[in-house]
């Protein structure tokens, strides 16, 4: 691979963590940092479980593809309809940053769900984008990237930013965000959509994708059932940590520093570190490891909930959480660019995405009415049986995963 190219790789990959970075902040700022907010509010774990549901949108990305796979304007596809979505992104930042929508619950849902609409559907592209112009070879570091911006986004969405609404107001997170949006877009204007750097072609003027062919793809269907359960069941007890510190004890500026701050950092530490773990181990090897990682970090927490044993112990056990959870996004962020074929990118993307999406949102309504019902013990215990089962499955089809890590290595080997 020349200079050159690897620095055309490179300029991608760090516009590519950029924009997956500002992009997902509104979201989990919304989503995840709210929470906290609403527990001090008194509201009950399923009411907060339900406020999720502004991240509805997400399921419906593989309708939403569609447009952005069929309608191509101009030679900048993918690149013109991230600009078309950022731009009423920004306004409907603009709009949710008049303090006085604090006293208007609907209001403020709908905006937050329009907001959630639009970060669902520019990421389509953008990823699309991503897929077009690196190599399979790149494309396991592309998903440590994007679940590194990740956890740098928890810690700014989830953690910086509540801090500077306590010492700003309202307005001020909404008012940083429109900046980073702003900035992104300067950056991906250097981006060359051209055949010089795209590394498969797109088959023009293909009728509505045949999502059919997605699941005839080697071991698909294997993928599929991982993709939907491997990362749910932590991301569940992630969103109660804060609800966790905070009915503990921990004040809320603390809550927001440890789980949003120092969280976000060591999954985000943990993202970059799983790229080469996962070259290291290999996927069939990396997957049920990881999965074991998970149920060990929640059982400890478990652990620590249910014998009430001291803080020190129960925010080592969050962080432990934090870095399964940064090793399994990664993987599977990576695992979906591999099983994205070249003339179908959006679309396929697009599919995965909601399958991803409809047990990430639906798993926090369970967990949050578990809450209710038994107690964070319960809540987590559940949790733990959930990734337990999933480690079982994985174990029990070893042979299937295998075959599937061939295809992937097979497809690395091809586009490299």
């Amino acid at each position: 691979m020349s200079q050159i190219t690897t620095q055309r790789y490179g300029l991608c990959q760090a516009i590519f963590g950029w924009m997956n970075f500002v992009l997902v902040i509104p979201g989990i700022y919304l989503l995840l940092g709210l929470p906290l907010t609403m527990r001090e509010y008194g509201w009950s774990g399923t009411e907060i479980g339900l406020f999720q549901l502004a991240g509805l949108p997400a399921v419906f990305k593989f309708l939403l593809a569609l447009p952005v796979q069929r309608f191509r304007p101009g030679k900048r596809h993918y690149s013109n309809w991230v600009l078309w979505l950022v731009l009423p992104l920004a306004a409907l930042l603009w709009l949710i940053s008049d303090q006085s929508i604090l006293a208007h619950r609907i209001p403020l849902f709908l905006l937050a769900l329009g907001i959630s609409l639009l970060t669902t559907w520019v990421d389509i592209p953008l990823n699309a984008l991503v897929v077009k112009l690196l190599p399979r070879s790149e494309q396991m570091r592309a998903g440590s990237i994007r679940s590194m911006a990740l956890f740098l986004g928890a810690i700014v969405g989830g953690g910086v930013m509540l801090v500077l609404q306590g010492l700003w107001g309202w307005e001020a997170p909404f008012f940083l965000m429109l900046a980073g949006l702003l900035v992104g877009l300067l950056l991906m204007s250097l981006l060359k959509e051209d055949k010089l750097l795209t590394t498969a072609p797109e088959i023009p003027h293909q009728p509505l994708t045949d999502f059919a062919g997605f699941f005839r793809q080697p071991e698909a269907r294997l993928w599929t059932l991982l993709l939907m359960t491997c990362f749910p069941f932590v991301g569940a007890a992630w969103l109660y940590m804060k609800p966790l510190l905070l009915d503990s004890g921990v004040k809320a500026q603390d809550v927001a520093w440890i789980v949003g701050v120092g969280g976000g950092i060591v999954g985000a530490m943990a993202s970059v570190f799983s790229g080469r773990l996962v070259r290291y181990l290999g996927i069939a090897r990396a997957i049920p490891c990881y999965l074991l990682a998970a149920l060990l970090a929640l059982g400890a927490l478990t652990l620590a909930v249910v014998f009430k044993w001291d803080q020190r112990w129960l925010m080592s056990s969050i962080f432990l959480v934090a870095v399964a959870m940064g090793g399994i996004s990664s993987l599977m962020f990576g695992l979906m660019m591999f099983f994205t074929r070249n003339e179908r990118r959006a679309a396929d993307y697009g599919l995965q995405a909601s399958l991803f999406v409809v047990t990430r949102l639906t798993f926090p309504i369970g967990a949050g009415a578990l809450l209710d019902l038994g107690g964070y013990s319960l809540m987590l215990s559940a949790l733990c049986c959930g990734v337990l089962a999933v480690l079982v499955t994985v174990l029990l089809v070893r042979n299937s995963l295998v075959r599937m890590t061939q295809y992937t290595a097979r497809l690395s080997g091809r586009d490299s």
